[in-house]
């Protein structure tokens, strides 16, 4: 499957599927999904268009000499619970992350036809792999936890929670 996914792609998924994504996702942590959140109340532009996106909770680690992208394994999802409702009902297609979520994100999923994928935790310096191109696109700041534009190629991944 290629991100961003339509929602002809996420319909023809069941939960339990095994998928292999490629595409452009982004990556985001509770200090910039905080940020995120804090923009909208603001009437504050995004600084993606998160419309029909994939956010990966990552925060990837520096990249070693010669790569492109350091360790970028998930991080728990259950962290970004109080905010993904508010960027679901915004746009938000696709989230990938490691653990359950909470009943508010599961009732966001399927009113707006979301999916959440699962990524195996421990795997981080196997995800990096799939990274063929990263680059922070806003909040430098925050270091690790910067959002990132990511062009992945079959990162592994299975289906969690679909709308």
């Amino acid at each position: 499957m290629t991100s961003p996914l339509s929602a002809d792609d996420i319909k023809s998924l069941d939960v339990g599927d095994f998928v292999l994504l490629s595409g452009v996702i982004y990556t985001a942590r509770d200090l910039a999904h905080k940020r995120l959140i804090e923009m909208l109340n603001q009437n504050i532009s995004l600084p993606f268009d998160i419309k029909g996106q994939t956010v990966y909770y990552a925060g990837p680690c520096p990249a070693p000499p010669g790569k492109i992208i350091g360790s970028a394994g998930p991080t728990t999802s259950s962290r970004m619970d109080k905010y993904s409702p508010r960027l679901i009902q915004e746009g938000l297609r696709v989230m990938i992350g490691k653990g359950s979520r909470n009943q508010e994100v599961i009732d966001a999923i399927h009113k707006y036809k979301g999916i959440y994928f699962s990524a195996i935790g421990g795997t981080g310096a196997l995800m990096s792999l799939c990274v063929k191109q990263a680059e922070v696109i806003t909040f430098k700041d925050l270091g690790t936890e910067a959002i990132y534009k990511l062009t992945v190629e079959d990162m592994p991944l299975i289906v969690s929670n679909k709308g």
